[in-house]
């Protein structure tokens, strides 16, 4: 536990110190237009400490997600969750990603934190139908008893699932391919609670900000700004335009999101959730029009998947493995964080982040049964099957 705490502060210090300056600078102009009605009440405070604020919503986002994602992967390998979690974090917290998030003001590390908290959900609500399946319990039609009772069966059943995401669509726009996934797996009832959720924050942010739908949402630069790290930036680039031909990018924009969702969905059958949603995430910032360093988040919880299958892969070989095994998940790894690590001026001008994002939507492993999301599907055993010819004594 002390390694973790002593590494998530000295991230926390060098962050401080190398971006504290930059946090300031926010301004609620560089938020979509219904994301600053929503937090209008953060106007009435010094800009200071408003990006002050922010920047601690976004720290917090970081490291429940890195309890609720690195958590379960130290406890499968005998590990304390707590020191996993906080290491996780510290590293998470020295990535591009983060640092431009947190220190420019920016709510992606938010929008992450509400996504993993309807991972949570699924999960939660996944184990509540196996234990009713095993070991029927009291009926869900009883009344409270405590005080606490009904937080702690919104809690114990996941019935929130639906909600981080329809808060994050009405927050950033981009978490609508979220949705549409959720349709795609046919879990009905936390999509129908996430379209609820963002259309009633889209309609309150609206009746405080009336022409908030009408402003334009203010982008650094063209779509061929070597910042946009998006499908349609590489592609303006390729072509060396200052913006993208719109059937063009239309094709592979639509052929990518399949085989994202393509991917997720198995992913979901297999039982890893986790995947699924990373899945999507990349996805959904390979597509965008304009994705710049601050929304690529999505890259660390690939880079946790990939660690966590070559161990798994290693572990699998056991008790003989092989010398190099799983070492092709742990480079993918290692390249990827170091990706990330580099300040993104470094990296954008070779496409770095894009190329990145578009081949991890299509290669990143997952790993079967590892965070079950569904219940499973019981079949009979059938007769054991006597073959007709007898094997060697001992077979």
């Amino acid at each position: 536990m002390g390694l973790g705490c002593l590494a998530a502060l000295w991230a926390v210090g060098w962050f401080l110190q190398a971006y504290g300056g930059q946090a300031v600078t926010a301004r609620p102009s560089e938020l979509p237009p219904v994301a600053t009605a929503l937090l209008t009440p953060l106007s009435a405070l010094p800009l200071a400490t408003a990006a002050w604020l922010l920047a601690l919503a976004g720290l917090t986002a970081l490291v429940l997600a890195a309890f609720a994602l690195a958590g379960p992967v130290a406890r499968r390998y005998g590990r304390r969750r707590g020191p996993a979690a906080l290491v996780a974090a510290a590293l998470a917290l020295l990535a591009e990603p983060v640092r431009a998030s947190i220190g420019l003001g920016h709510l992606d590390v938010v929008v992450l934190g509400l996504i993993v908290a309807d991972v949570v959900a699924l999960r939660r609500a996944a184990w509540a139908r196996r234990r009713a399946a095993w070991w029927p319990g009291p009926a869900a039609s009883r009344p409270p008893r405590g005080r606490f009772d009904g937080l702690r069966r919104c809690w114990s059943t996941g019935t929130w699932g639906g909600a981080g995401i329809g808060l994050a669509t009405a927050l950033a726009g981009g978490p609508v391919v979220f949705i549409l996934y959720l349709l795609v797996i046919r879990r009905w009832r936390p999509a129908m609670i996430a379209i609820g959720t963002a259309t009633t924050l889209t309609l309150g942010g609206l009746l405080v900000e009336p022409g908030g739908l009408l402003q334009p949402i203010d982008h650094a630069g063209a779509i061929g700004d070597p910042a946009n790290q998006s499908l349609a930036g590489l592609l303006a680039r390729l072509y060396d335009s200052a913006s993208t031909p719109v059937l063009v990018w239309l094709s592979f924009a639509t052929l990518l999101l399949a085989v994202g969702l393509i991917r997720a969905r198995a992913a979901h059958a297999d039982g890893d959730e986790i995947a699924a949603f990373t899945l999507v995430g990349l996805t959904g910032a390979a597509i965008a029009p304009v994705t710049t360093s601050h929304e690529l988040v999505w890259v660390l919880p690939a880079v946790l998947i990939l660690l966590d299958a070559a161990a798994r892969v290693r572990v699998a070989r056991r008790p003989r493995p092989r010398r190099f095994t799983g070492s092709g998940y742990a480079a993918g790894a290692l390249v990827a964080y170091l990706l990330v690590l580099l300040p993104a001026g470094w990296t954008a001008g070779w496409n770095a982040y894009a190329l990145a994002v578009i081949v991890l939507m299509n290669a990143l492993p997952w790993r079967p049964a590892v965070v079950p999301a569904r219940l499973p599907v019981r079949r009979p055993a059938g007769p054991a099957r006597v073959p007709a010819i007898p094997g060697p004594r001992g077979s």
